[in-house]
């Protein structure tokens, strides 16, 4: 869809916002009294009263500028935040998006403003169709044109620049998580990624000798029961200092995870397509960062595995030997993620000595427990890392929320054989997987670790935002982090 600002209507359909309890808007009035008082007589003639999510409709008569004139409930005015503009152009996008109209203007006064509302029909437009076949023409969407009428039309466009790219890393992110594993496997998606060197951003791959070769056991030990390769994927992002330490991103990559030998249940394991979402939001980020140009250093890796139950998999039982040194009891296979994780966190600080580290991963199905659909787990060794990723989420919608570190977990992890082993046990799963990470990362480094299994997908009652299986979390989350604090 095709997203401009103009200070003048020239659509099919023309929107207008209006306040819960409140007079139409001066645009809307203009139009009212050519059209011999309709609009008013729409609103006050239902029960249209401006609450968020209503919308009244007018057919404007013949001659008309606009064919078509809707009435978009705003909710209180006081107290409306960019949520709140990004629902309204939401809503709007879907209430038109296969009404057979082409073009929508919606007037919009503020430009900050606009650029939200903007944002929010782009996040609203998302499809999927990709392996459709027989989508019959009343079944696509006819809105292709998005117009938002304001005076300040260079401020906006300034405004809506960054948010544009961050919901582009949105975009990236939804597709990745919804393809299907027999099309996205670790060399498929290590070369997707290298497509993105178009971008600016430096792409190196490495497959399963150079891996070997640095040692990284455990990562290579959850993918050596697939026949699909394993690889590691880094991007580069050279906006800053030359000099610089990077901040580094870290995703989990498992492509398809089938619990290995502690098979899952076969009830939902379709959803295991998702459980490289951690390192869509990675190279979601990473699009986002270079397409906004950002001026800061960024180093992305994404671990990418399959779990498969093959007659070579790791059994439970195994002791593999991490890049790290440290030994590690596999007593569960489908705790896979932190056994790739550990070795990318090593490979990080080993080649890059970033500033910060922070890791995304559907991790854990107890952070749903604990946390439902709302937030991602936060776990972090810095407060002020925390204060940051926690306001980066909330001026971007993609909330998080911080959990306990502590000894007393730490010893659950405790082995018989090894130095530690890969599960703690039932109680404060999600946070034991954490201190698992934890120990594979080097003393005074800043690190944060995001469980997104919660969020990453989500079924049943969405947002207007997020209109796919596969939400996209992470990426706008990443940008804006970085764009707070690692950017002059």
């Amino acid at each position: 869809m095709k997203i401009t600002f103009t200070d003048a209507s020239k659509s099919e359909i023309v929107g207008f916002i209006v306040d819960e309890g409140g007079k139409l808007p001066a645009a809307a009035q203009a139009l009212d009294d050519e059209t011999g008082g309709l609009l008013n007589e729409a609103a006050n003639s239902g029960r249209f009263s401006g609450k968020s999510g209503q919308q009244a409709f007018v057919v404007l008569p013949k001659g008309s500028s606009a064919k078509r004139a809707a009435l978009i409930g705003g909710g209180k005015a006081k107290g409306r935040d960019d949520r709140a503009w990004e629902r309204i152009g939401a809503s709007a996008y879907k209430a038109h998006s296969n009404s057979g109209f082409k073009s929508l203007d919606l007037h919009i006064d503020a430009a900050d403003n606009a650029a939200r509302t903007a944002l929010g029909a782009k996040l609203a437009a998302y499809r999927f169709d990709t392996y459709r076949t027989k989508l019959k023409t009343e079944d696509k969407p006819s809105l292709n044109a998005l117009n938002l009428v304001t005076e300040d039309t260079k401020t906006a466009k300034t405004a809506f620049k960054p948010l544009d790219a961050g919901a582009d890393g949105t975009y990236l992110a939804r597709d990745l998580v919804n393809l299907p594993p027999n099309d996205l496997y670790p060399a498929s998606y290590a070369a997707r990624i290298e497509e993105l060197a178009e971008h600016g951003l430096e792409i190196e791959v490495l497959g399963e000798k150079e891996l070997a070769k640095l040692g990284m056991n455990s990562m290579l030990g959850v993918g050596q029961g697939s026949v699909k390769e394993s690889k590691l994927a880094i991007m580069r992002w050279n906006g800053g200092k030359d000099g610089d330490a990077p901040v580094a991103l870290v995703g989990k990559g498992v492509c398809f995870d089938t619990g290995g030998i502690s098979l899952k249940p076969g009830a939902g394991m379709e959803d295991m397509r998702g459980d490289m979402g951690g390192s869509a939001a990675v190279v979601g980020a990473m699009l986002a960062i270079a397409k906004r140009k950002a001026k800061a250093n960024v180093v992305g890796l994404v671990g990418l595995v399959e779990n498969m139950p093959d007659g070579d998999a790791i059994r439970p039982g195994d002791i593999l030997k991490s890049a790290s040194g440290q030994t590690i009891e596999v007593q569960n296979t489908d705790a896979e993620g932190r056994l790739v994780l550990c070795d990318v966190l090593w490979y990080v600080q080993e080649h890059y000595k970033p500033t910060a580290i922070v890791d995304l991963a559907t991790l854990t199905g107890a952070i749903v427990i604990g946390l439902g659909h709302h937030h991602a787990g936060l776990f972090t060794n810095d407060d002020k890392l925390s204060d940051q990723l926690t306001a980066a989420g909330l001026a971007e919608g993609e909330r998080v929320w911080r959990l306990p570190l502590g000894p007393e977990y730490d010893r659950q992890l405790k082995s018989k054989f090894a130095d530690m082993r890969n599960i703690g046990g039932r109680a404060a799963g999600s946070i034991t997987a954490a201190q698992f990470l934890q120990r594979f990362v080097n003393k005074g480094q800043t690190w944060a670790h995001l469980d997104i299994a919660g969020v990453a997908w989500v079924e049943g009652e969405k947002a207007p935002t997020d209109p796919s299986w596969a939400s996209g979390f992470g990426p706008r989350l990443l940008d804006r982090w970085i764009a707070d604090n690692y950017e002059g």
